[in-house]
């Protein structure tokens, strides 16, 4: 872990202070309240913050490698140019989050709530939404070649330009959704 204890990285964060370049490498803030942190341009390589509540958090341009976020409330986030490299978003409420542009590419995100959530231009290639809401969601351009899309609800989603080449959508819910036909032909 990076120089910082559990108590000073939320007590700063307590007090609004920024961890731009700051190495938080397995730091464990699983279950704390850091509602609006900013985490932009960290390192936070392994951190855990399992149901932690991150409404609000910044962590654009942070290193997420490996994090593991399972079960957290990343409500409004933001994850503009955010290294997600295997990082664990499973069951995690990610509603009107900024993911756009983002590559997460094999992420977890079974269950996971991405109502509303920017996903422009994001790369999606094998993430696993089985089960993930993203009534909606901005897709628009995103690349979700090779997804898992299985009972996703995609209800008033914009998949306007997305590439779904092998992507996996059967029982998902297109209600009302923005899509070409045959982008999605065969994938449902």
């Amino acid at each position: 872990m990076g120089s910082l204890t559990r108590e000073q990285i939320l007590e700063k964060a307590a007090k609004g202070e920024k961890f731009n370049g700051v190495d938080l490498t397995e730091a464990d803030l699983s279950y704390a309240n850091i509602k609006g942190a900013d985490f932009s341009g960290a390192v936070l390589k392994k951190a855990h913050f399992q149901n932690a509540n991150l409404e609000g958090a910044d962590f654009s341009g942070a290193d997420l490698e490996k994090v593991f976020f399972f079960g957290a409330n990343l409500k409004n986030a933001k994850f503009k140019n955010a290294n997600l490299t295997e990082v664990n978003l499973q069951d995690c409420n990610l509603e009107g989050a900024d993911l756009s542009g983002t590559d997460l590419s094999g992420v977890s995100l079974f269950g996971a709530n991405l109502d509303n959530a920017n996903l422009k231009d994001a790369v999606l290639k094998k993430v696993k939404l089985k089960r993930a809401s993203l009534a909606g969601a901005n897709l628009q351009n995103a690349d979700l070649s090779g997804a898992h899309l299985q009972r996703a609800v995609l209800k008033n989603a914009d998949l306007t330009g997305a590439v779904c080449t092998d992507a996996k959508m059967h029982n998902a819910d297109l209600t009302g959704a923005k899509y070409n036909p045959d982008d999605l032909k065969d994938c449902l």
